[in-house]
């Protein structure tokens, strides 16, 4: 199904992309004051930078930034919106992984003013690089990395890894973290709340949206689908919108695609000319009656912001993606 969302979003681009980077500085402009503020000793050191030392803790103990950074890793997959959301240029940054091309990604791009950052590995952490960088900061909270891997790394510099290695960091507490990291909580608290307003603002102007209920499947290379639990990030970005997440989750093969047929079903990695090549799934009422939206490959714009769940592309996410879920929630009975 093509809709008038899918015709005209490119269209927004350029503008979308602006109001990112101006809501990003205002953040950066921010006063500090806005927000909570990290632990700190009583009396800081002599010499010390206003708000530092600080000390964070994360899954493998505590770090102590001395000063404020000036030559920061992000060694997280999206590590490098955050740095750049709250002021901050990446000396390095890790490879996204998967078909997006994370260098061309629209809501960010502008916000690099200096050469471009290296890159420090992708699949595997490039250690050997990140030394060469010298940075005075990593930050890893989405990096997944392991505890030989934050041993090595803090070798080289300061590393801050994700609060805890059995849940997942939201994209607010991973704002947050990098707003203290950087000596900016409280522009961080500004950035979270205006995010946050954005999916405010988008659910009060699509009531339509409460309480249907969403199938959020990711395509497989089989004929299968795997539909996410309400704990992806990428799942909570539709249950922001006011919608509630599917209760058959985890794998489904052809002969259960029935299960998909909630009020509304997104196809996230794929197009829809090569999801209805199979008739069984073309058949599933959620399918024929219109009610499901298509994101296209995991190279596609939206696909690529979703990914990366960022303070930068969850706004122009939610911007592609409104007027879609507008045009297929009409087709859900009742409204």
């Amino acid at each position: 199904m093509t809709t008038p969302g899918r015709r005209s979003w490119r269209g927004r681009v350029r503008a979308v992309s602006t109001a990112i980077a101006a809501a990003a500085a205002v953040a950066v402009l921010a006063a500090c004051g806005a927000g909570t503020e990290p632990t700190e000793p009583a009396a800081p050191a002599a010499g010390s930078a206003p708000g530092f030392p600080v000390t964070i803790e994360h899954a493998f103990g505590t770090t102590t930034i001395e000063q404020p950074p000036q030559r920061v890793v992000a060694l997280g997959f999206n590590e490098a919106d955050f740095v750049l959301a709250l002021g901050a240029q990446p000396v390095g940054v890790r490879d996204f992984i998967g078909s997006f091309d994370e260098d061309t990604r629209a809501w960010a791009r502008d916000l690099i003013t200096g050469p471009p950052p290296e890159k420090v590995g992708g699949n595997e952490i490039d250690f050997e690089k990140i030394a060469q960088l010298q940075p005075d900061l990593i930050m890893g909270v989405y990096s997944f990395m392991d505890r030989s891997d934050y041993d090595k790394l803090s070798q080289l510099a300061p590393t801050v890894a994700a609060p805890s290695a059995e849940t997942t960091t939201t994209w607010q507490e991973q704002t947050r973290i990098t707003g203290q990291a950087l000596g900016k909580p409280g522009e961080a608290e500004q950035l979270v709340a205006s995010v946050e307003q954005r999916f405010a603002d988008a659910s009060a102007a699509h009531p339509s949206f409460a309480g249907k209920t969403i199938a959020v499947a990711l395509a497989q290379e089989t004929a299968t689908t795997y539909v996410l639990e309400p704990t992806d990030l990428r799942a909570q970005f539709f249950t922001d919108l006011g919608f509630v997440n599917s209760t058959h989750t985890g794998a489904v093969s052809p002969e259960q695609f029935g299960v998909l047929d909630e009020d509304v079903l997104v196809v996230l990695g794929a197009e829809e000319d090569a999801m209805l090549a199979n008739p069984v799934f073309a058949q599933v009422p959620v399918v024929s009656e219109g009610r499901t939206y298509f994101t296209g490959t995991f190279a596609s714009e939206f696909n690529g912001a979703l990914g990366f769940g960022s303070p930068l592309s969850l706004p122009y996410a939610l911007e592609i993606a409104v007027p879609e879920l507008s045009a297929v929630t009409e087709a859900v009975p009742g409204g």
